[in-house]
């Protein structure tokens, strides 16, 4: 199970080293999932390790040297080795205030957040260390605390969260010791950056169970900490057209759409404003207008969690777009000016529908027609798209200058008004987006129009 490349390490520094794989590797090395990086932990503390490393010719640089990393690149690859420490007390709810570097391998494991993640195995092939039983949580499919996990909570404020994570990524279930420690330790969470806590819900988001881990993140009082907003989701009970409630719809979606940070994001924020619109008449359930409260539910968690912009973005136009169902009925025209709706929001056309797909499956009530039904609204979406019609004025032939010169004026609000007249003209009749047919309508709305007002100013005299 040892990776080849890593072997050649015990040549650099030999078998006083006593280097091990550690962390999520050896975790995901058990599992057979594919993983990204290589930590070790070593005996040497970290000025040997960089001293040996770079006589064997090997790149080092000290990334974490006050707790004892030292990063090696093996093959254009980094690899980081940690000295085997022991941690002191973490005040500040997130990092040791002091580590202590020369201790055993078995008590470095015994400071790391779940048994999954406190394994070894060292390079020298003496076979797996696993002092508190990771891997027989891995067979339970089981994320369980080190130790006490109130005390391991208390260090970390992040470590609830990343419990939440890991039972999305793999499947697993949280130990019910460790799921109902998490309450008592809000407190600690509260204190992690906005920026981590994304990091972290972004992850559990794209995990492959990303309802195994959301339902502990509400159940514990996390999603009420970070995402309260969601909250009134739970219980919140819908029309005859669903047949969950909206946070069981919710979860749904996520599952449903591809695993991509966007649109599980949009998926967990989409119906966010329903319990706020809920009306009830004549044993009907009404949520008008929730897309507008869900778009604002939408920006306030993500620029509270300083989300990158770029997804910020993104969501927003997925959520903005979510009511929209174009039908059969729908004329070309309008078909076109959704296209030009979501140009305008820079939302591909394949990412708008996939999330339509999902929302509109997890509704979980029995519609034979939905997917030929949503099928051929995309399809004829896509048709009309392949054709490039004019979308936006800068596709119109004529632009603003050539407008300029034809009607003798100067640019001014009168510009942009023409120019959107020409805009829903050519939506209505792409052919009409020829000099010719915009040179005739742009010379008949001016001539409606009048000439342009005078610029103000005193009068001359006369």
């Amino acid at each position: 199970m040892i990776p080849f490349e890593l072997q050649r390490l015990v040549e650099v520094f030999g078998t006083e080293a006593e280097l091990a794989l550690v962390g999520g590797a050896v975790r995901d090395e058990l599992l057979g999932r594919p993983h990204a990086d290589w930590d070790l932990a070593t005996a040497l503390l970290p000025e040997k390790v960089m001293a040996k490393a770079r006589a064997a010719g090997l790149r080092a640089v000290p990334t974490g040297i006050q707790h004892g990393t030292v990063t090696v690149m093996l093959d254009g690859r980094p690899v980081e080795i940690t000295t085997f420490r022991s941690d002191g007390a973490y005040r500040d709810g997130r990092h040791p205030d002091s580590v202590r570097l020369g201790v055993s391998l078995e008590a470095d494991l015994a400071r790391r957040d779940f048994t999954i993640n406190a394994m070894a195995l060292p390079l020298d092939g003496r076979g797996l260390v696993d002092p508190h039983g990771g891997q027989m949580d891995l067979r339970d499919e089981l994320i369980r605390a080190v130790g006490d996990p109130l005390q391991r909570f208390a260090e970390d404020g992040l470590r609830p969260l990343r419990a939440c994570r890991f039972a999305s990524q793999l499947g697993f279930r949280i130990a019910p010791a460790t799921l109902a420690a998490i309450p008592a330790r809000l407190a600690v969470a509260g204190k992690v950056a906005p920026e981590r806590v994304q990091v972290e819900l972004t992850k559990l988001l794209t995990g492959a169970h990303p309802h195994a881990g959301l339902e502990p993140l509400r159940t514990s009082g996390l999603l009420g900490l970070w995402l309260p907003e969601l909250v009134p989701m739970d219980g919140c009970a819908q029309n005859r057209h669903h047949r969950w409630d909206v946070w069981r719809h919710t979860l749904e979606v996520v599952r449903l759409v591809p695993a991509d940070p966007a649109l599980r994001w949009a998926a967990l924020v989409h119906d966010a404003g329903k319990p706020a619109c809920r009306t009830e008449a004549e044993g009907e359930v009404h949520f008008y207008g929730h897309e507008a409260g869900s778009l604002a539910i939408a920006a306030a968690i993500l620029g509270r969690l300083k989300a990158p912009h770029a997804l910020q973005k993104e969501v927003l136009a997925l959520v903005r777009h979510h009511g929209i169902h174009p039908e059969p009925a729908w004329s070309d025209a309008a078909c076109r000016r959704f296209l030009r709706r979501l140009a305008e929001d820079n939302l591909a056309l394949e990412r708008w529908a996939a999330f339509r797909l999902a929302d509109q499956r997890a509704k979980g009530v029995e519609d034979a027609d939905r997917e030929p039904r949503h099928a051929a609204v995309v399809a004829r979406l896509e048709a009309m798209a392949s054709a490039r019609p004019p979308l936006s004025v800068r596709e119109l032939v004529l632009d603003g200058t050539a407008l300029m010169a034809l009607a003798g004026r100067r640019g001014g609000p009168w510009l942009g008004v023409l120019q959107g007249e020409l805009l829903e003209a050519v939506l209505d009749d792409p052919g009409r987006n020829t000099p010719e047919g915009l040179t005739a309508l742009a010379r008949a709305s001016l001539a409606r129009s009048g000439p342009p007002p005078e610029p103000p100013g005193p009068r001359p005299a006369p």
